[in-house]
């Protein structure tokens, strides 16, 4: 069993910050990559943020600049730091993590998701 835990999120005006903050814990042999999607009303989910030791950190066009992706790989966290947030930004945020087991298993996990809500 993996657990993955959000944290952070709520309602800001616009131009403000809000961070994020994510938890990988449970049967985990290594974590390939984690990030953040978001999903908005009405929308698909899509990627924000994608963090991998092999590769620079992966930005949606819509938040380069302003969002940044940080990764601790001794605690397996991974934390957003959503800055200049506008109206667009409003959102479930889920975090997910992709990872293999102890039996060389892989499997995407994902968080419960949480809301950010940015006031005009």
């Amino acid at each position: 069993q993996v657990q993955v835990v959000e944290s952070g999120g709520g309602l800001v005006q616009s131009g403000g910050s809000l961070r994020l903050s994510c938890v990988v814990s449970g049967d985990i042999s290594r974590i390939l990559t984690m990030g953040w999607y978001r999903q908005a009303p009405g929308k698909q989910r899509e990627p924000i943020a994608v963090v991998a030791s092999t590769r620079p950190t992966e930005y949606n066009d819509s938040v380069k600049g302003r969002f940044i992706a940080s990764r601790d790989y001794v605690k397996n966290t991974v934390d957003l730091q959503m800055n200049s947030l506008k109206p667009e930004d409003t959102a479930v945020y889920y975090c997910y993590s992709l990872i293999e087991n102890h039996l060389s298993q892989r499997d995407i996990c994902w968080g419960q998701g949480t809301q950010v809500t940015v006031s005009s």
